[in-house]
């Protein structure tokens, strides 16, 4: 058994990592915090009503290293590095929700601020568990990929060595409204959202140069990532599209099928996928198809859960010697 902690316990990837805890047969929930605290975590979280009781602190490194083994920062960039710096020195073993540890120094600190913590950046193991599941095994800073990198990745990454370098990647992304958090905004008012579809920030999102720098890790190649989010009128749920260009031929689903075999999460699928039918899970179901030179490649997931928190729960599995599928959901929200 390994006691775990939650800093950050009042959000949308708070709430999915408690769900999971509650039913998790080696963690044990032993700590929960927000900046304020003062609460009890079924007030932040009504669905948690008669399914946990459990006090939320304000959150405090001596408090979090005195109870736990392992912490999840369910954090905004910034505030994290400010926690992990400090309880990785205590002994603590971290997963990073935020994108503090997942970049490197020089992408980091172009698209979002100066970094405080340079020292634990280079130990840090990017959670996407196909890629680094071995590393992962031995980490003790693990830092969760963004929820598009992550459906981006895990769908455009098996054909790299197989499109054309200079021609350009285009990402068209769509997510539900929780991947924008609990914070109102006029983006994700009801008024605005409903019955509607937008993109934000084209071309100019911080994910495209996360997915490029990953690209470049995994293959070692340099491709020119255009990058465009987009906001649907949807809860949860995440689709991503990716045209590219081959350079050779190939057959796209036999690719898939033969990368990603025996990777218990991955579903490759006949036909395009839909984003119900990841919707609770941790899979990320893929479909790809060509037209001459041309590929598409659909990948869907739970931005929650896949994007974010359950992914944090499967790095944390391997970390402490676990196995991946541990407590980790697989059936659907469907209908």
């Amino acid at each position: 058994m390994t006691t775990v902690g939650i800093v950050g316990a009042s959000g949308y990837t708070g709430l999915e990592l408690v769900k999971m805890l509650v039913t998790h047969p080696e963690f044990v929930l032993k700590y929960l915090a927000t900046t304020t605290g003062d609460t009890v975590i079924e007030a932040l979280h009504p669905s948690l009503e008669d399914v946990i009781t459990y006090p939320v602190e304000k959150a405090s490194v001596e408090a979090v290293a005195e109870h736990c083994e392992l912490v999840f920062l369910a954090l905004p960039h910034k505030a994290s590095m400010g926690f992990a710096k400090d309880l990785i020195e205590k002994g603590v073993k971290v997963v990073d929700l935020s994108a503090d540890y997942r970049l490197d120094l020089d992408t980091y600190e172009e698209h979002y601020c100066e970094h405080e913590d340079k020292e634990h950046l280079d130990e840090s193991v990017y959670a996407l568990i196909e890629y680094y599941r071995e590393d992962l095994k031995k980490a003790r800073l693990a830092a969760g990929p963004g929820c598009y990198p992550t459906a981006t990745l895990l769908g455009i990454l098996p054909f790299i060595p197989y499109l054309d370098e200079n021609a350009p990647l285009f990402v068209d992304a769509k997510s539900g409204v929780s991947g924008a958090g609990k914070k109102l905004s006029e983006s994700t008012h009801f008024v605005n959202i409903n019955d509607n579809i937008f993109a934000y920030n084209p071309l100019k999102h911080r994910h495209g140069p996360e997915i490029a720098e990953k690209i470049e890790k995994v293959h070692g190649k340099k491709m020119n990532v255009n990058f465009v989010p987009h906001l649907i009128p949807a809860t949860r749920g995440e689709l991503v599209s990716v045209y590219a260009t081959l350079k050779e031929d190939i057959d796209p689903l036999e690719v898939l099928k033969k990368h990603y075999a025996g990777d218990m999460f991955i579903r490759i699928r006949e036909k395009p996928v839909d984003i119900k039918s990841t919707a609770g899970t941790h899979f990320c179901d893929i479909f790809a198809a060509k037209n001459g030179n041309a590929l598409f490649v659909s990948s869907a997931i739970d931005n929650l859960l896949r994007g974010a928190s359950s992914q944090a729960m499967v790095a944390a599995n391997l970390m402490c010697g676990y196995s991946e599928g541990l407590g980790i959901p697989k059936i659907a929200y469907v209908p």
